[in-house]
């Protein structure tokens, strides 16, 4: 065997090695965190292939192959991805003319401690319903006051519906989306009352699917802050005392992009 395939070869092996260390990590970060009080790390982020929901027909990510190992030595693949689709962040600029843009946002904003504002039950009986100031507070009757500078997260069960588009959209038969977000008054509370950094649903939209003017979004980059939309796994993270690090790909002149989101407890 001549050097060249005994590098490739051992390069495949060592791929292979990796990847599958890799596929154990993946797996370990996904597991059900087992208590609120115990640490844990956790992946809030889905995989984003073709098959993911996009916001708007037409607006999925599409992939091709364009080197194998076989034929080329490498394997490479070509991505055409908008920067809304999959887990990803909102920067000002999204909705808010001069905004910042993905690569403005600080390390900073990207490290930030998480709470978890839990609307499932009510989500499961009413798709439109959205996160109110009620719930807010009776939140912080629970858990506490809601941390200064902090991600305020929406848990609404969505994630069950993620493999089906449809379902996922909640789109009727007048074209209208229906699932659940944040009230732009309970945003306005935050932004006001607690000075959060940003939002994070487990759904397309921090705005619930039935609003035609986004003021929950124009309301949250309006002040400067970002949001997370499709985040997996919120139903396995603390209701309070997490931290999560937004991974956030720093398009140049981004209005946002994908991002790795980590819990650590």
């Amino acid at each position: 065997m001549c050097t060249t395939h005994q590098n490739r070869a051992g390069m495949s092996r060592r791929a292979a090695l990796l990847g599958g260390a890799g596929l154990a990590a993946s797996l370990a970060l996904t597991a059900p965190a087992h208590a609120a009080g115990r640490g844990g790390l956790l992946d809030l982020t889905y995989a984003l292939g073709p098959a993911f929901p996009p916001f708007s027909p037409g607006e999925e990510a599409v992939r091709r192959t364009v080197t194998t190992i076989e034929k080329d030595g490498y394997f490479m693949q070509e991505w055409r991805v908008l920067e809304h689709v999959g887990t990803h962040v909102d920067a000002p600029v999204h909705f808010t003319a001069g905004g910042r843009t993905s690569t403005e946002l600080r390390p900073s904003e990207l490290f930030l401690p998480a709470v978890v504002i839990d609307i499932a039950a009510r989500a499961a009986r009413n798709p439109d319903t959205v996160v109110t100031v009620a719930d807010l507070t009776a939140f912080e009757r629970r858990y506490g006051e809601i941390p200064h500078d902090s991600a305020v997260l929406m848990y609404s069960g969505w994630g069950a519906k993620v493999g089906d588009v449809a379902a996922y959209r909640g789109t009727d038969s007048a074209g209208t989306l229906h699932f659940p977000g944040f009230g732009t008054d309970a945003c306005e509370w935050l932004l006001r009352h607690r000075k959060i950094r940003a939002l994070g649903v487990d759904t397309l939209s921090i705005d619930p699917g039935t609003s035609e003017e986004f003021e929950t979004h124009l309301a949250l980059t309006g002040a400067d802050h970002y949001g997370i939309e499709n985040l997996a796994n919120l139903a396995h993270l603390p209701r309070t005392g997490a931290k999560i690090f937004v991974g956030l790909i720093p398009y140049e002149g981004g209005s946002g992009g994908q991002a790795r989101v980590l819990a650590n407890w």
